[in-house]
């Protein structure tokens, strides 16, 4: 998740013994439910991507994920140095954790050296923590990420929920757009987490 130098980052351990991470008060997530952090990897891998950048480390699953698979490369852009020193991350010589901005990391990223890009940096377009995260959903740097893809690459985007929006921008740069539910249990409810992905960047 993507929010400040000066946040607030606390991760606890709580009474039922699953650990969660909060930022400036706000849960962010917990390690009880992590299907859709791990099938936004899966889903990649499952389409043939190889070279994987990350933004937002989270708890390290989606990371973690990756580097159980067939990857040559994972690099893990996440602005909280606390988020980087208390996630236990496999010591992988094919992982490379920066902490910074992703906007930035990717920006920085060569053209076309990318097979997927993943995004899980806020709760989604409609349930931002912060309203600055809005450009990660946008329709620029929507194009920014295809243009570091590959021409058969994947931009995939957690949220929350199903985004128009979010559709919409991606079938402006990429060939198919889809949108994924993944079925998720939270506190006894049932309900579902997305994954929007663009592939096939339109050049």
């Amino acid at each position: 998740m993507q929010h400040g130098p000066d946040d607030e980052v606390v991760l606890r351990v709580r009474d039922d013994g699953s650990h969660e991470l909060r930022v400036n008060g706000v849960f962010v997530m917990d390690d009880v439910e992590t299907s859709s952090e791990r099938f936004l990897a899966s889903h990649v891998v499952d389409l043939g991507a190889r070279d994987v950048l990350v933004g937002g480390l989270g708890l390290g699953f989606t990371a973690r994920e990756l580097l159980a698979r067939d990857v040559a490369s994972v690099v893990v852009a996440e602005l909280h140095h606390e988020v980087v020193e208390a996630v236990d991350l496999p010591d992988d010589p094919r992982l490379t954790v920066v902490v910074g901005d992703v906007l930035d990391v990717v920006t920085g990223t060569a053209t076309g050296s990318l097979d997927a890009i993943l995004l899980d940096v806020d709760n989604g377009p409609d349930f931002l923590v912060h309203d600055r995260n809005a450009t990660l959903y946008g329709a620029d740097f929507v194009g920014v990420c295809a243009a570091r893809l590959r021409p058969t690459g994947h931009l995939a985007i957690w949220s929350m929920a199903d985004s128009a929006a979010v559709r919409s921008n991606l079938a402006d740069h990429f060939a198919t757009v889809t949108a994924t539910a993944i079925p998720v249990n939270l506190q006894g409810r049932a309900e579902s987490y997305w994954v929007l992905t663009g592939s096939i960047p339109q050049r």
